[in-house]
């Protein structure tokens, strides 16, 4: 396979997962920004604006956007930093943390699907691969 398409075939690919990703985010009315935002939460625990942006490796304005959003939903909740009055964390509500976790189960159940038909061997050279392309 040449260079070009190979990235055919890699940018195929991702149309394919972001499309999945879409679907199996849809029955929660999450983008796919809110459900990463969500999950890292759940993960790290409550989280400063600008630590939450960092870990997304997004801009901040972008993080307080998402927030906004998951915060109207009633998904997140702000609540004062003990630790620095002026800060303000950025924690799931219960309801956050059970929609957080209906989407990792869906994630991970499209995941699953969409890797299916590969054997183990070629699983464990794809994850080889892919760490290769985009180390942490």
């Amino acid at each position: 396979m040449d260079d070009y398409s190979l990235a055919d075939g890699f940018r195929a690919v991702a149309r394919r997962m972001r499309e999945a990703a879409r679907q199996a985010l849809a029955p929660w009315d999450v983008t796919p920004a809110q459900a990463r935002a969500l999950g890292t939460l759940l993960r790290a625990g409550p989280l400063r604006l600008g630590d939450l942006a960092e870990a997304l490796r997004i801009a901040p304005r972008s993080a307080t956007e998402v927030v906004d959003a998951l915060e109207g939903r009633g998904l997140v909740e702000r609540a004062p930093d003990p630790a620095d009055r002026r800060a303000t964390l950025v924690a799931p509500t219960p309801r956050g943390a059970e929609v957080g976790t209906a989407i990792r189960a869906a994630r991970a159940a499209e995941a699953e699907g969409m890797f299916r038909d590969l054997s183990e061997t070629d699983r464990a050279h794809l994850a080889r691969i892919l760490r290769t392309l985009a180390p942490p």
